[in-house]
Formats: structure tokens, sequence, C-alpha cells
């Protein structure tokens, strides 16, 4: 059986296992299944929805469309805490009969993330491949040049009387051109430029992200004892930062990007982010008690810089940077490191934040943040502008050599190539 048999058989009996009525498997472990599944997905949608948007876009317009597709993060922010605001309000009589029902909350707003799940699958499943790969990695110049024109001319294909013949010595991609490739200086800092830049900021940016109501609960917004009006207050709290900070940090850099550049929004996210952590970390009690309003509205303006600023650009660059054999191992080397300082922060925040009493040891957290800002901004100075550059300039190889020119016959034909330029090459017999 293969296909989509295969593919039922396999779901089915997963769900099976999953769904029996008994206790041969807790919740946090059917929980921590289906998060590494859909890790494996995120994992490699992070890599093909930026490197897709990039060598589909025209460099002068490539930030913007790869900071559009990534503001849809935000969107999906917002729309997760509405959708706990109405659940929470739907069930409100029923969780003050029984605080059960809290449980079928939660439930309701997780599996709720199915919706546009699904709707993602379908244009996932029917996006075609890219020129450049098509040209680079699969190496069929013809096929990438007829689709480049399709995509230029948004009409059918006609081939021409004489065929575009070209052949392309790219190296491919194994493991042994990738140690040449990345073992060069010039190419492995940007490597290490990219990845750390996004392990330092995912620190700060999912230790505040995921624990958004343990910080608005220690600061008193969400404390109440009263367990709905305690969610409800965290709700609320979530949809007022993303409305406030997130979302339109986004789009900030959707304006902005390809007009200031990657770099200078991406040192400016880092170094306002350090200032603003300190100054939460080290007036943290004062501010508190001088005015909680105060408190929030620098929670949130810490938000809207990460969004215009580190957030987005570790997403954009590693979508440029690299040569398009290694494109999106590139982006997914980045996206996993940092994935990998989720972790990091995931688990010293939880493991930190009591220390001293319950959530006594806040400001210092705050504090650990900032010194981790501060290393991005170094770690910044690693990667290049792309502002304005074609895909092959950045991919810092000489991609004229890749091109070898067959015999010559009397018509010549005209392709598209690389970056979306026409070269003239000859066909043969």
């Amino acid at each position: 059986m293969y296909g989509l048999e295969l593919c039922l058989m396999v779901v089915a009996t997963i769900g099976s296992a999953l769904s029996a009525n008994s206790y041969a498997i807790s919740l946090w472990g059917a929980l921590m299944f289906w998060r590494v599944i859909l890790g494996i997905g995120i994992g490699g949608d992070y890599p093909l929805s930026a490197v897709i948007t990039s060598e589909f876009a025209t460099k002068k317009r490539r930030g913007a469309m790869m900071a559009a597709v990534f503001s849809m993060q935000g969107f999906g922010i917002l729309t997760a805490a509405v959708i706990s605001v109405v659940t929470l309000a739907l069930y409100k009589d029923l969780i003050y009969q029984d605080q059960r029902y809290v449980d079928h909350v939660w439930r309701i707003v997780v599996g709720f993330g199915v919706v546009p799940g699904v709707v993602a699958l379908y244009f996932r499943l029917t996006i075609p491949e890219t020129p450049r790969y098509t040209m680079d990695v699969l190496k069929d110049i013809e096929k990438g040049s007829r689709d480049i024109d399709g995509v230029l001319s948004n009409r059918k294909n006609e081939k021409d009387k004489g065929k575009p013949n070209s052949s392309i010595e790219i190296p491919r991609a194994t493991f042994k051109d990738f140690i040449k490739y990345f073992s060069k200086w010039p190419n492995s800092k940007v490597l290490i430029g990219t990845s750390v830049s996004w392990f330092v900021l995912d620190v700060a940016f999912y230790g505040i992200g995921l624990n958004n109501a343990i910080i608005l609960e220690a600061i008193g917004f969400a404390s109440s004892t009263d367990i709905y009006i305690s969610l409800w207050n965290m709700s609320v709290g979530n949809i007022i930062i993303t409305m406030l900070g997130t979302v339109p940090g986004y789009w900030f850099t959707v304006f902005l990007v390809d007009k200031w550049g990657r770099i200078k929004i991406q040192l400016m996210g880092f170094t306002i982010l350090t200032i603003l952590f300190l100054i939460l970390g080290i007036a943290y009690n004062q501010i508190l008690n001088l005015s909680m309003p105060l408190f929030i509205t620098i929670f949130t303006l810490c938000q809207l810089f990460q969004n215009f600023g580190p957030n987005a650009t570790t997403f954009i660059i590693p979508g440029e940077v690299f040569p398009t054999r290694y494109r999106s191992t590139g982006h997914g080397i980045s996206a996993a490191s940092g994935k990998l300082g989720a972790i990091v922060a995931q688990i010293g925040f939880i493991n930190l934040k009591d220390i001293g009493g319950r959530n006594m040891f806040m400001n210092r957290l705050i504090l650990i943040f900032a010194v981790f800002m501060f290393i991005g901004i170094w770690t910044t100075l690693l990667i290049p502008e792309t502002m304005n550059l074609s895909l092959e300039e950045l991919s810092n190889e000489d991609q004229i050599g890749f091109i070898k020119k067959a015999k010559v016959k009397e018509d010549k034909t005209t392709i598209s190539v690389h970056n979306f330029s026409e070269v003239t090459t000859s066909s043969v017999e």
C-alpha cells in the first residue's frame, strides 16, 4: 500500500491509539507527541515559506514580501487570543458551575488551530516549484526558463523553435560540498551570524511570548483568585499587547525593510530591546509601584521592537544570503538555532522565576534577556546587507562560471535565468 492509503492507515492507527478511554497515555505524553509532529511540520514550513517567497520576488520588493508572509504570525497570535476570549465568554456560566469546564476551553482554543492549518495545506500542496530551484538544483534550465516566462507573462508557455540548451554546472548539494562551501570564512560567518542572532532573539521572544500569562499574573494584572476573571484578564491582556505591539511591529517592517535595509532594522531592534529590558529589569519594582499601565506600555514596546526588529529580519535574511542549493538548509539551520533558544528560554524561565519566592526572580530574568539582546547586536555585524541585491550576488559565488554553452546554431533563443535577467544562449542540433 502506498500513497494516500498508507497515510490514512498511519493517521487512523495513531488516532485510535490516542483516543482510547483509558490511562494508557498521559495528557502530557499526548501533547508532547503532537507537538513533535507539529514541530516537524513547522520546521519544514519556516524555510519553505521564506525561500519560496524570496526566490519568486524581485529584489526591490523581496524584503516586503517576505515580511508580509511572516507578519501572518502576528494575525495568528491575535486570532488565538480572540478565540480564547470568545470561548471563555461562551463558557462563563458553565465555569462558575464547575471549574472543570476550563478543560473544554483550552481544548477548543488549541483545536481551532487546525482550521488555518487545513487552508495552508491546500496552498502548500499546489504551490509551484521555484524556477531557481529547477535551474540550480534540478539543473533543468529549459523548464526553469519556461517557468520564469510563465510567471512574468502570466500566460501559457509555448516552445520556441530553437530550444535553450545551456547546461548548468552548479555543484550538487552534498555533504562534501556543504563543508567546502561553509568552510570558507566569508560564508561560514554569515551562517554563524544568522543562527546566533536567531538564537539570542528567541531566548527573549519565547521567554516572554510563551509566558505572557505568567508575567501578567506576576505584575498583578491577572492575579485574581477567581479563575474565570484571571483567565479573562490574561486573554484580554494578550489582545492588548498583540494589537498595540506585535501586529504593528510586523507591518512597520513590511513598509520599511526595503527602504532602511535589514541590518539597520535588526541592529535598531536589538539595541532598543537591550535598553527596554534594562529599564524593566533594573526598575522592575519601582515601575510597578508607580504605575502598572506604565509597565504594560514598556512591555508592549518590547513586543513592538521585537517584531519591528530582529524577529522579522532573522526570518528574512537567511532566505536571501545563501546559494540556491543551500538556501533552505541555511534557513533551516538558522531557524532550528532559534528554536533551541526557545527551549533554553522556557527551561530557564520555569526553573528560575520562583527563586527567592513566587515570581521573585522575574526582574533578573528580564536582565538576562537584555544580555542576550546585547549579544545580538554583535552577531548582526557578521551578516551582510541584502537590500537591493539579487540572490545571485548574495550567494558569494561566481554564477557566470556555472553556465556552459553548447555548439552554436544559426537561430538564438533568449531565456531568463537566475536573477530574472535575460541572457542569450545558442541552441544546438
